[in-house]
């Protein structure tokens, strides 16, 4: 009996000691991750980080970012490549997966539709549930909420590409005092079904009375929202300088404490976007919350049929028929197809901006990029949509010199997620590399990186952009779309009962 106890008690010391030298064993091997981008040049805008690490990913977070290898289940070599942020692009318009597909390429993770916006934000979120390729997220919109109370719409009209009976014309009307109280209850609405910002296009409701601006100003401060706003070109008065529209939005800023967030600044402010900028610049030191966002072309786009072209549109805008291109052929337009095309709707491309204007933005540290892509409804559509990031980095950055290459990413990563975190606390964790930040992340090589869409072949990839994860999902890999995955997730402020 004594015997086998002892003979027990070796066995048992035995199997301790085994187990005891696996658990050893397993220490000394490297942690393994799910993902490892190795041997690139981070470069992390909120921290300063730019030097070579290794990244390692575990599900949709970055778990370790290290000077030493890592072990991962996939490996990702990006020896000679940058690792940034994913781009966040404020401003988009083209939400569906044809556009997700050409962003991607551009260095895209997360797109939104902040201008136009949606009248309905619990159904334009449910659309792209589980089919999105990268992040998506949109505003509750003054037009398309104006379009339903004084048109009764019953369709989501935040960025027609066409022309609706009867809304155009409800967007030149007045509201009264019972419909303004009707939007801003929509507009409530809206910030409680989890819109990020409150979209403005007041250029395209010459109807709404200054008072009414101020109402909608007033109603996203009860949420904290930045209201994002396409401003009112110059009036009569002030033909030439635009100040007049900036500080009508300024003002309703300043009075009800909404933070404002000033869309393409370029194409409102033309030749005299520095004083805008200025205007900007002066608000904020003063207090306010106020940023604003350029696109890097010469060209702006939108509907032929909308306010924009209401007559007096040539002294406005200082240009003529001539400057404007029809988006479905290509062709400029004389005063007789801009009749014909005005009263179909659709897209038209605009040549208005000085490349001064562009440069002056693009350089600016402050002022944040965004696309304000368009929907593709046509074979000459604006380019800016395919190849805003890549042309930042590559025109403004490498050949124009008009800004360093971590100066270009804080303002497409940082400085957006910034924007929006204080709305949507999902944003602290993008636009930084980090661990614990969302594995959102674009792998391009410095060298290469150049938009390839133009004016006159828009639909084309941009080139260099080697690799782009969403979530920790690859979705370009090696240059090239990864088909079948779709991993972008609602980018969404919190759901109020």
């Amino acid at each position: 009996m004594q015997t086998l106890k002892k003979i027990a008690m070796v066995m048992g010391v035995l199997w301790l000691l085994a187990r005891l030298a696996v658990a050893l064993e397993m220490a000394k091997r490297p942690e393994e991750f799910d993902v490892v981008i190795a041997n690139g040049r981070v470069m992390d805008p909120e921290s300063g980080l730019d030097a070579v690490r290794f990244i390692g990913i575990r599900g949709e977070k970055i778990a370790a970012v290290s000077e030493t290898q890592l072990a991962g289940k996939t490996t990702i070599d990006a020896m000679g490549l940058a690792v940034a942020p994913g781009f966040i692009d404020l401003h988009e318009h083209g939400q569906d997966p044809k556009n997700y597909e050409f962003q991607a390429h551009d260095g895209v993770t997360t797109s939104l539709e902040l201008e136009a916006g949606t009248s309905d934000v619990r159904k334009w979120y449910a659309k792209r549930e589980g089919k999105a390729l990268i992040n998506y997220g949109v505003s509750i919109g003054h037009i398309p909420v104006r379009a339903q109370v004084l048109a009764h719409a019953t369709e989501d009209l935040g960025s027609s590409a066409t022309r609706t009976p009867g809304v155009e014309e409800a967007l030149h009307k007045e509201a009264t005092p019972e419909q303004i109280q009707e939007m801003a209850d929509l507009i409530e609405a809206g910030m409680k079904q989890g819109a990020l910002a409150e979209g403005m296009g007041i250029n395209y409701t010459p109807g709404a009375s200054r008072w009414e601006i101020v109402e909608m100003f007033r109603t996203a401060a009860k949420y904290n929202a930045p209201v994002h706003v396409h401003l009112r070109y110059a009036g009569l008065i002030e033909p030439e300088t635009g100040l007049n529209a900036i500080e009508e939005v300024i003002a309703a800023s300043a009075a009800t404490g909404a933070p404002l967030h000033v869309v393409h600044i370029t194409s409102m402010g033309l030749k005299n976007t520095p004083q805008l900028i200025a205007m900007v610049e002066g608000a904020r030191k003063r207090g306010l919350d106020v940023t604003t966002e350029c696109y890097p072309y010469v060209a702006a786009s939108t509907g032929l049929h909308t306010a924009i072209f209401d007559p007096g549109w040539q002294k406005r805008m200082g240009i003529d028929y001539k400057d404007v291109q029809w988006a479905a052929t290509g062709e400029r337009l004389t005063a007789e197809t801009f009749e014909k095309y005005r009263k179909i709707g659709g897209t038209v491309v605009i040549y208005l901006i000085p490349e001064e204007a562009v440069r002056t933005a693009v350089g600016n540290p402050e002022v944040m990029i965004g696309s304000d892509g368009m929907m593709i409804t046509g074979p000459k559509v604006h380019p800016r949509g395919q190849g805003t990031f890549s042309r930042i980095l590559g025109h403004y950055v490498r050949e124009e010199k008009a800004l360093d290459l971590m100066t270009a990413l804080r303002k497409m990563t940082l400085l957006p997620a910034r924007r929006l975190e204080k709305r949507a606390p999902v944003f602290a964790g993008k636009g930084r590399i980090k661990v614990g930040a969302d594995a959102d992340l674009t792998v391009f090589d410095p060298n290469r990186i150049i938009d390839k869409a133009t004016y006159e072949e828009p639909l084309q990839n941009s080139e260099g952009v080697r690799f782009v994860l969403v979530n920790g999902t690859t979705v370009v890999r090696d240059g090239r779309t990864v088909e079948g995955v779709f991993p972008g997730k609602a980018a969404r402020a919190p759901v109020l009962p």
